[in-house]
């Protein structure tokens, strides 16, 4: 009996000694996180994209914004310029806003949803040699074609401005759905209904 109890008593040290042993070892072994963040990020700066589409034969504008834009790629660097050049993008059309719902809806529906890849725009960012001149490797639609674009850095805050042809992405049947959804919203003094390929673009990146 004694030695039943005494080798029980062992087996009860011995469990001991191990649990404790393996909690000393979970704590020696708990990671550490370091993160690296580059003296300039498009991840961390506050970006606005502002877009003016036109409507009428007068060429009224309707402006909106992208809420959202997310860098896939790149986005960092010693400098504003060695952070932009390379920059690759995603925007989710879901983010679009012109201050009236109904709206909205109506640009994704009719004119998003026309198109091929219809949930998102991306795009590539290349700055040139000049000094106030770039442009992007813009996709929609399933096309990607170079977009031109010039830009200023005043600070800490790029900007940069654009106008694009929708029809160069072959649009011009996302461009008839909406109009036609839009029609007598489109109308002018003029009793035509017009909605324009051109879009004016202006995105702002403001680095902390």
């Amino acid at each position: 009996m004694k030695k039943i109890i005494a080798l029980t008593s062992l087996y009860l040290v011995a469990f001991q000694f191990t649990a404790c042993k393996t909690e000393v070892k979970k704590e020696e072994i708990k990671p550490t996180v370091i993160e690296s963040v580059a003296p300039f990020s498009l991840k961390t700066s506050e970006n606005t994209i502002n877009f003016t589409a036109y409507k009428t034969t007068e060429k009224v504008p309707v402006k909106g914004i992208f809420k959202k834009v997310e860098i896939t790629k790149g986005g960092e660097g010693n400098s504003i310029k060695e952070a932009i050049n390379g920059t690759e993008f995603n925007i989710p059309v879901s983010g679009i806003e012109t201050n009236d719902s109904t709206r909205n809806f109506k640009i994704q529906k009719f004119f998003f949803s026309v198109m091929e890849n219809s949930l998102t725009l991306s795009g590539k960012l290349n700055l040139e040699e000049s000094a106030d001149k770039g442009f992007a490797e813009f996709t929609m639609n399933g096309i990607t074609q170079k977009l031109p674009f010039e830009y200023t850095i005043d600070g800490k805050t790029f900007t940069m401005n654009t106008t694009m042809d929708v029809e160069k992405w072959n649009g011009q049947s996302a461009i008839a759905s909406l109009n036609e959804a839009c029609k007598d919203l489109h109308k002018g003094t003029d009793g035509v209904s017009k909605t324009w390929s051109e879009v004016a673009i202006t995105i702002v990146s403001t680095f902390k």
